[in-house]
């Protein structure tokens, strides 16, 4: 019997005692082990192959040398180890490290067993040697990650759970915490489903386990649960099947507490409606737009003002679908500058061409949209629709201009009044002073003649100031379509004998499709007056004519009025053209009121007259008819 159960190794050297010495080295150099033996000096007597390979030590360097020579240091720490072991101690295992020669840190774990020969003296010891480094840094790297689950665990509330092959359930601590039960809690089958809440969530937890554990589907879903104490709570559950030979033995997955992030979406969602609502019921447009320029976001009155009826028919999109024409460039425009520059536009009024034809007037602000780190990723409009109030504007500015001009016209007419009666009543006044003074009774009869003359001249001129208060106050008569040709050939016709009589010739280039807003009565009274001046002041060496044509300028019908008469010298009387009772010819007939009243005619008739003349070459008079007012 052998002392215990180490000399079992004591008794196998024995054997290699006895055998000769050739076979004993080959059997111990092919040991499956690094295997060592080494005399009570430290010296290595034999060895095996893997011991030598797995130090990278060569066999000439190994026998004969002492564990310290090989080792150094650490062969030094193995000393009182070794000690132990000639006195018949035997170690445990022990693990040591070491750097090899590419600088590597290399563990060993190790075992001293005593080395006995045939007579049971010990006479050194044996090593058992193995390289457990790829174990030890699977073990390092396996607590890392064992560290690194719970800490990420913890972190985003993720628990983990299997089921295996006999149908036991384990949860990790994040599990049990999730569910509200203490560490010490063990699930069973029966308790699972109680802590699904009962309707939905517990009927789905059922199918989705029975298809898994059947058909070997997985699952990731979302259920309510409620834990031990009675807490709601919103979980992400999944599970996967295991196999073994292709048969389901069991089924792991995790557990995640969504909880906050379900009553955060179900808050962002009522502010979203509350803001929806809010917008919607704005009297203004409100829109978003992507960097794209497309429509992300449209509010009720948007949507209403493009004639939609869901917000779906207009994301997506960017105003080529609804607006046409320089609009459609402008606002893209607009666009691309708020978003490419992140600068806004405030309260730009802008018209827009809608595709049905309408037109709109807008006040729009466009704003960049940021994210968190100040990237412009779209754009918010706000536009408020004018178009009411620019057209209240533009009455408002007419109303103004016209009170602007009856005042100056005002002002002009109370000028023509002071000085017209101040002519008259100073004559009236030197005539009766003549009267009551003069002795001659045929001189009192000429002197009353002459306040008879002066009477008629006070009641011409009060006539003129009739006539131009009518037209000063009649400035809302309505204008009617008038065939211009026709109604210069009318004219013509009353005037046929001063014309014929005068040998001026008469010439009308207007067709007959040219029209004119007009008022009738002033349109006659300008031809009349026009066509007479051309008579009046002709020139006498020469045939005459008075020459009539039209043309298109923007929005005016402009008639041309050319005779070639003796003309007027408009750098000395230009000024004074229309004025009343100005007079350029020593003309008996002329009494410098008619031009006066023509341009008055013309211009409440919106329009306008321009005159150009040359001293005997002759005169046009251009006279423009508004079309559209």
């Amino acid at each position: 019997m052998l002392k215990n159960q180490h000399n079992l190794v004591g008794n196998f050297l024995t054997m290699l005692n006895s055998t000769k010495s050739s076979v004993r080295d080959y059997l111990i150099k092919q040991l499956p082990t690094a295997t060592a033996f080494i005399n009570t000096r430290f010296e290595v007597v034999h060895a095996s192959d893997q011991w030598i390979d797995s130090f990278e030590f060569s066999a000439p360097e190994v026998f004969g040398a002492t564990i310290f020579e090989l080792f150094g240091e650490t062969g030094e720490r193995w000393r009182p180890i070794l000690e132990s072991c000639f006195k018949g101690t035997c170690s445990k295992q022990n693990i040591d490290s070491y750097f090899n020669d590419s600088g590597e840190e290399v563990h060993i774990q190790w075992r001293n067993l005593p080395w006995y020969d045939e007579n049971e003296n010990i006479v050194g010891a044996i090593i058992q040697n193995q390289d457990v480094t790829q174990r030890i840094v699977n073990e390092q790297k396996l607590v890392k990650l064992g560290a690194f689950l719970d800490e990420k665990s913890k972190t985003a509330k993720i628990g983990s759970w299997e089921l295996d092959i006999n149908r036991n359930i384990w949860w990790c601590s994040m599990t049990k915490e999730i569910l509200g039960v203490p560490e010490s809690y063990i699930p069973s089958q029966e308790s699972i489903l109680s802590f699904f809440k009962e309707g939905e969530s517990q009927q789905k937890m059922i199918k989705v386990t029975k298809l898994a554990l059947e058909k070997g589907k997985p699952w990731s879903d979302k259920f309510q649960i409620i834990t031990k104490n009675g807490e709601e709570k919103w979980v992400i559950c999944t599970g996967n099947p295991l196999y073994q030979n292709g048969e389901t033995t069991g089924l792991i997955g995790t557990f995640r507490d969504i909880t906050e992030k379900v009553n955060q979406d179900a808050k962002s969602k009522e502010k979203e409606h509350l803001l929806q609502t809010l917008i919607d019921h704005l009297p203004i447009n409100v829109f978003i737009k992507d960097t794209k320029a497309r429509k992300i976001l449209a509010n009720k009155h948007e949507l209403e003002f493009f004639g939609l009826q869901h917000e779906n028919q207009i994301l997506g999109k960017d105003d080529s679908h609804f607006i046409t024409g320089e609009s459609l460039k402008a606002c893209l425009a607009d666009d691309f500058y708020v978003i490419e520059k992140g600068k806004a536009i405030l309260k730009k009024e802008n018209t827009v061409v809608l595709n049905n034809g309408k037109e709109v007037t807008f006040s729009t602000s466009k704003i960049p949209l940021l994210d968190e780190d100040k990237n412009v990723i779209g754009l918010v409009g706000i536009s408020l629709d004018i178009s009411d109030q620019k057209v209240k504007e533009e009455e408002l500015r007419r109303l103004i201009n016209v009170t602007s001009l009856q005042n100056k016209k005002l002002v002009d007419f109370a000028h023509i009044i002071s000085h017209n009666l101040r002519s008259h009543a100073a004559n009236f006044s030197m005539l009766l002073e003549f009267l009551v003074t003069e002795k001659d009774k045929d001189e009192k009869q000429n002197i009353t003649q002459m306040l008879v003359k002066a009477s008629d001249g006070l009641l011409e001129s009060l006539d003129n100031l009739n006539g131009v208060v009518a037209i000063s106050t009649n400035i809302n008569i309505d204008k009617k379509q008038i065939n211009l040709s026709k109604s210069i050939n009318k004219t013509a016709n009353q005037l046929s004998d001063l014309l014929l009589k005068n040998n001026v010739t008469f010439i009308n280039n207007v067709t007959e499709s040219v029209v004119v807003k007009a008022i009738p009565e002033y349109l006659e009274n300008i031809l009349n007056n026009f066509i007479t001046n051309g008579v009046k002041y002709r020139e006498s060496t020469r045939d005459s004519f008075v020459k009539f044509k039209t043309t298109k300028e923007e929005n005016y019908t402009v008639l041309s009025i050319e005779d070639n008469g003796i003309g007027i010298d408009l750098k000395k009387h230009g000024d004074k053209m229309f004025g009343m009772y100005k007079t350029f010819h020593h003309n008996e007939d002329a009494k410098g009121i008619g031009l006066f009243f023509t341009k008055k005619q013309i211009e409440a008739m919106n329009g306008k007259v321009e005159v150009y003349s040359e001293v005997g070459v002759g005169t046009t008079f251009k006279i423009y008819f508004n079309d559209k007012s």
